[in-house]
């Protein structure tokens, strides 16, 4: 089996590309993308039968061009917009939810959007079950609503 790989580099270097591009799907910045390249672009000499030194200089050169030239767009494309999203607790301002458990005036309740319970305040008035409500802030994990 050893034997096989040494006379086809090209499967060596495919194989490396594939595990790359594997690792990189866990974690998104790109880098690990640029060694992939490196690997598909050694696929070539490989496959005309270059020396296996001139395989692993053309991986090098591919891998750090790419690293130095192709990763800084890529991930400028990819955050482009990172300024404007919002996530996590921050994402549920000015979402609706449903009051699934009464809030009290001046108080708080529960409200469950998209599956998730969480407790939330009201000022002024009293929320019953089932009002739809709308969040307009938070503070920590309680959410600040009105109705909708």
């Amino acid at each position: 089996m050893m034997q096989y790989f040494i006379e086809n580099h090209w499967l060596v270097w495919t194989i490396i590309a594939a595990l790359c591009l594997t690792i990189e799907m866990g974690s998104g910045d790109f880098f690990v993308t640029c060694f992939a390249i490196g690997a598909v672009c050694s696929i070539i000499p490989a496959a005309i039968g270059s020396p296996f030194w001139f395989e692993v200089v053309v991986f090098a050169v591919c891998s750090v061009l790419s690293i130095y030239y192709l990763r800084p767009r890529l991930t400028a494309m990819l955050n482009s917009h990172g300024s404007h999203r919002k996530s996590n607790a921050d994402a549920l301002e000015g979402r609706i939810g449903v009051v699934s458990e009464e809030i009290v005036a001046d108080g708080f309740g529960r409200v469950k959007i998209d599956g998730d319970d969480w407790k939330a305040e009201t000022k002024g008035e009293a929320i019953p079950k089932g009002t739809k409500v709308k969040v307009t802030g938070r503070e920590s994990i309680i959410l600040k609503v009105e109705r909708a």
